[in-house]
């Protein structure tokens, strides 16, 4: 199936209607996965032609989207990384773990952008920060779709990384999202520590439900934050 490939309107837009100049596309990963980080990644791109074949992440092939990553960690004007662990978004909820992964990954551009461009209808940046919400931004934008491979690879390969030692959760194919291998290994094990232990998966789980911690923030803010549900595969 056939996409149209993203363009810079959103980017000119800012331009004209900001005068920003540097602008940073923001998309993230692992909102929905039941272990592991939530990785943000912010990249400047300026308003160059993209690399052939530049889309969202998540309608990429494997091998097309590791091979598209290691191409644009050079075509981009820079790029950064954040990310919450599973205990910051414990500890926070989702909305706030997001905007944690999204400042640490903003702040550490070697410019300030003057504007972000934030993939999806929530603006869980705010103040101080300049932005503009994009619904499928990953697919439209070039700077976010840019954000979105990055994110995703590096994710990817970490949680093949933390999968190492958890061999029977299968976190190098499913990357802590809830596949049937990941739910058996968690039913008869139990969480490793990098699952997060405030979300509502383990109310379905007698054997460990005394692991669960309990929310301190409130309900509500980002879909997916109740952890029932996975995403970005």
């Amino acid at each position: 199936m056939a996409y149209e490939p993203p363009t810079h309107t959103v980017e000119r837009s800012l331009r004209a209607t900001t005068g920003a100049k540097i602008i940073a596309g923001v998309d993230e990963v692992g909102r929905g996965a039941w272990a592991g980080p939530v990785t943000v990644c912010a990249a400047v791109t300026g308003l160059r032609r993209p690399p052939v074949g530049l889309t969202d992440s998540k309608l990429l092939t494997v091998k097309r989207r590791t091979a598209l990553a290691t191409e644009l960690r050079t075509w981009v004007t820079a790029y950064a990384l954040g990310h919450a662990s599973s205990e910051e978004i414990d500890e926070r909820g989702m909305t706030a773990a997001l905007r944690l992964a999204a400042v640490r990954a903003l702040e550490s551009l070697p410019v300030r952008p003057d504007a972000v461009i934030l993939d999806g209808k929530h603006d869980y940046l705010g103040a101080p920060w300049l932005v503009r919400t994009v619904i499928k931004g990953d697919q439209s934008c070039v700077s976010v779709a840019a954000a979105s491979v990055i994110a995703k690879v590096y994710r990817d390969e970490k949680m093949a990384e933390l999968g190492v030692d958890h061999a029977d959760f299968g976190f190098a194919a499913n990357a802590g999202y809830p596949s049937p291998v990941h739910k058996a290994a968690l039913a008869e094990r139990g969480p490793t520590p990098y699952h997060r232990l405030s979300w509502a998966y383990l109310d379905a789980l007698p054997r460990w439900r005394h692991l669960k911690k309990a929310r301190l923030w409130a309900e509500g803010g980002v879909p997916g934050s109740e952890g029932q549900l996975g995403f970005d595969f």
